[in-house]
């Protein structure tokens, strides 16, 4: 079993989980393990049945058609191996009928011993040697005494790990006396843990987009006022009738767009030497997962109605949250959105998602006071920040942008007349 080819950019995996443990058995197509790509996580199925037997431990990186694992084809199923009964004393008479505990099958501790009793999974063993612990001093919870992940990290918080050290057997007078102290009620403990590879993707694509570009950010506000009238207006009509939620994005998406298409260079990217330009809209959508932020694309979002924008974020970011995004979901995107409201930032300067040349944050809706035609009022207000790279971007160009999404979200119904 060799990691296979996922895509024309990928070299290398990350080995992030285990789905089936050393020795185990398996299905042909059955998942053996995931895969992390800069992209995805990846689910890889077995390419026969049999017994498995890993070649990489979890966390390992893996170059493209590395070996990961094998699959012992001629070891039978555990379930199918037959069931010896215990031999009888010949003694000349016909032994009574055994008793239905006397034919099952042999108690835990013979089956235990075989290849898993005491034996550690890789992850297991890697805590281990980490901790300088031994596998003989750690008890097995695993299916046939095998010691797993979460034994080993028992064992290493364990005090009596400490014990068994052989440089806590020698301690000095003071230790001793000390060791007698009451335990300070704060701690200074620390740990490192292996950046995922989706977060090394993500931090290597920011500092790049940091130093590559000549990124600013221009800033404006927007009063929702009309926005959320529309909303509380039609909202249970529109649900009636596409059985989804009419939501801000869909409508910050709409106001890009049309701002988009009538200004080409906040659509467009630098490829080289030359300058691309696109005719269509494909809008990026921030979306927090819990192995980092990640940003698929709608695609043809000029073409889109709002229930149908609403549907494919959806989409997308139930899929996200699963990890069950494709890498073609994944791919292109010619402008983003990133809310931050919805974590309660009020202003902020979102990094440029290269090779585009701009991105919109949005951020939390706050009742503040406003002049409203020599009156003061209180408006549902949203702070929008417009970052942009210098190099394709004028700030003029920058500013009559941000401009024009303002007055189409203060002004709701140009937007759906196309004014």
């Amino acid at each position: 079993m060799k990691v296979p080819v996922i895509g024309e950019s990928i070299t290398e995996v990350t080995l992030s989980k285990w789905l089936v443990e050393n020795g185990g058995y398996v299905e042909l197509d059955q998942p053996i393990c995931e895969f992390e790509s800069d992209k995805a996580t990846l689910e890889f199925p077995a390419e026969a049945s049999g017994k498995l037997l890993h070649a990489a431990a979890e966390g390992d990186d893996i170059k493209i058609g590395a070996l990961v694992a094998k699959i012992d084809t001629l070891a039978a199923k555990e379930s199918s191996i037959p069931v010896v009964a215990p031999a009888v004393e010949k003694t000349g008479s016909v032994p009574e009928k055994l008793q239905p505990e006397e034919v099952s099958t042999p108690a835990p501790a013979a089956e235990n011993a075989t290849y898993a009793t005491g034996y550690p999974s890789p992850a297991a063993a890697k805590i281990l040697a980490e901790n300088s612990l031994k596998s003989e001093d750690v008890k097995g919870t695993g299916k046939g005494g095998r010691i797993t992940k979460e034994d080993a990290q028992s064992a290493v918080r364990s005090p009596q790990s400490a014990v068994s050290s052989p440089q806590s057997a020698v301690s000095s007078p003071q230790s001793a006396v000390r060791s007698q102290q009451p335990a300070a009620s704060f701690g200074r403990e620390s740990h490192s843990k292996k950046m995922s590879r989706m977060r090394r993707t993500i931090a290597k694509r920011l500092v790049s987009a940091k130093n590559s570009t000549a990124m600013l950010t221009t800033f404006n506000e927007v009063d929702l006022t009309e926005v959320m009238a529309l909303r509380e207006k039609y909202q249970e009509a529109f649900v009636k009738k596409y059985g989804i939620k009419l939501g801000f994005m869909s409508i910050f998406a709409k106001a890009c767009t049309k701002a988009l298409l009538e200004m080409p260079d906040v659509n467009a990217m630098i490829d080289g030497d030359d300058i691309v330009y696109h005719d269509y809209v494909d809008i990026s959508i921030a979306i927090s997962t819990p192995n980092g932020l990640v940003v698929p694309p709608v695609h043809n979002v000029e073409s889109m109605s709002f229930a149908e924008i609403e549907f494919r974020i959806k989409d997308l970011a139930d899929k996200a949250r699963t990890g069950a995004l494709s890498l073609e979901e994944m791919t292109g995107g010619t402008f983003t959105i990133t809310n931050g409201g919805v974590f309660g930032s009020l202003l902020s300067t979102p990094i440029l998602n290269e090779p585009q040349s701009a991105i919109l944050g949005m951020h939390t809706i706050q009742q503040r006071p406003v002049a409203v035609n020599g009156q003061v009022e209180i408006r549902p207000m949203m702070y929008l920040a417009l970052s942009y790279d210098h190099r394709v971007i004028d700030g003029s160009t920058s500013v009559t942008f941000l401009v024009k999404v303002k007055k189409l979200l203060e002004d709701p119904v140009s937007l759906l007349l196309d004014l």
